[in-house]
């Protein structure tokens, strides 16, 4: 059999039918009851139109190699977490392909207490049990198939996270972008004193209004345009199948997840102090200096939602934060989920009677960042980070290989690694309180990875 490019390094994904097929999702249910061996398994799938059938595939290769299965239907991936750790299954697997367009598919997988199984946690073992034809027949007793329903207690645990009394009288954008999310924000609805203003609201696989994906600067305009509309007070965004929150302030502007990640620490470290926090390398300053500000501890992690998780409960970290809107929480089994971040922000902004624009703002002015740049360059990743080092490494106060390449100078420090996933390498720089500098070290820097 052909080399299986949609293993990638944190889930499977790749284009419908060429590298995923109902072959391929029925053989992954086969390789993962023989890899991970569990009793029995949810499964789960985002509103993607090719996404039930690669579900119903995935469903036969568990059964028939004797697992039993739990469907817990049309989700987001964070439904997948809760129903394997709440329900102490043997694992789950999501089909979903986030927020690719709508030709790609995907699938995530966990084991019980929903630990993510990586590449380098089992998911080279799966793609070679399937590329070298090692799948075991069928088991003597097929494993049975049920439905699971605990959208009341996930619910409920959201609603856990937040005192819905400091939520009142705010007006929020939503725009579930046509993925998921709007089919939990309909369930959250009618516990909260909101009012919502809901856009690109129902689930559609087509995609009618672009792909689910706020990270691009054209899917931000629909919100951005919404919140000045309406006279919000925030705008929200979500990716397809909803393990990421973005956010936009009362004026319509995008905040990056970097400030929202320093924010979220904050709140947690007044409720927990001393505890441990866990961080990307991309961007750190504003989150380090916030950590030790409310008396906790930093903790450095490579990026990526498998490493995260995996520090997280190394630390017993209470939060853990990504620059890319990725957000986890101990009280939610060290897993992301994109919703309980905006109900804490929301709680926040009654608390203090602040915009979101003020929460953020003296944070954004004491550490501007560049945002995540991406950069499509000739040669290997290795070549062009070596080169980075050897010409920004002299001088430096220090040099960090954890994730890619991070170069710290007294006031100005960069990040740049190469993407797990694309043949990009990712660039991101910030400042001490001088955005001029970071700007100029941007552009310099550019310059000299494409020059």
């Amino acid at each position: 059999m052909a080399k299986l490019t949609s293993f990638k390094a944190y889930d499977i994904r790749g284009r419908i039918p060429d590298e995923i097929d109902d072959q391929l999702a029925y053989d992954v249910g086969r390789a993962y009851a023989a890899y991970v061996r569990p009793q029995n398994v949810a499964v789960g799938y985002d509103i993607r139109l090719s996404s039930p059938k690669l579900a119903t595939a995935v469903k036969r290769g568990l059964t028939e190699s004797g697992v039993d299965v739990l469907d817990i239907g049309l989700w987001g991936t964070e439904g997948i977490y809760f129903a394997t750790a709440a329900e102490h299954l043997g694992g789950g697997i999501m089909v979903t392909a986030s927020h690719n367009p709508p030709d790609y598919n995907g699938m995530k997988l966990v084991r019980g207490e929903s630990r993510p199984i990586s590449a380098d946690t089992g998911l080279k073992d799966i793609r070679a049990l399937i590329e070298e034809g090692r799948l075991p027949g069928p088991a003597a007793r097929p494993g049975t198939e049920r439905p699971l329903d605990v959208r009341g207690r996930y619910i409920e645990h959201l609603l856990s996270s937040v005192d819905r009394a400091k939520l009142k009288g705010l007006k929020v954008v939503v725009n579930a972008g046509n993925g998921g999310a709007g089919l939990i924000i309909d369930q959250l609805e009618p516990h909260l004193p909101l009012e919502l203003v809901k856009i690109h609201h129902r689930p559609d696989g087509h995609f009618p209004n672009g792909v689910p994906n706020p990270m691009l600067e054209e899917n931000r305009v629909a919100t951005s345009e919404a919140v000045r509309r309406a006279g919000a007070d925030v705008g929200l965004a979500w990716d397809g199948d909803y393990d990421r929150c973005f956010f936009f302030d009362e004026q319509g502007r995008f905040i990056e997840g970097y400030y929202l990640v320093g924010l979220l620490a904050e709140v947690f470290l007044r409720r927990h102090r001393g505890a441990r926090v866990v961080h990307d390398p991309r961007v750190t300053w504003n989150t380090i200096d916030i950590v030790r500000r409310c008396g906790g501890e930093p903790v450095l992690s490579k990026s990526g939602h498998a490493f995260i998780k995996q520090k997280m409960r190394e630390a017993d970290a209470v939060y853990g934060g990504e620059m890319s809107a990725h957000h986890y929480f101990r009280d939610f089994y060290y897993c992301d989920s994109g919703m309980i971040p905006w109900l804490l922000v929301l709680q926040l902004i009654g608390e203090r009677g602040q915009p979101l624009s003020a929460l953020v703002g003296e944070r954004m002015r004491l550490y501007p960042a560049s945002g995540e740049i991406n950069l499509r360059l000739e040669g290997e990743p290795d070549g062009v980070l070596a080169r980075t080092r050897e010409r920004y490494g002299p001088g430096a106060v220090s040099v960090d290989l954890l994730d890619g390449l991070s170069v710290e100078h007294d006031d100005w420090r960069f990040n740049l690694r190469a993407s797990n996933t694309e043949p990009l390498v990712r660039l991101n720089v910030e400042s001490r309180g001088d955005e001029a500098l970071m700007r100029g070290k941007t552009d310099e820097l550019v310059r000299f990875l494409e020059g």
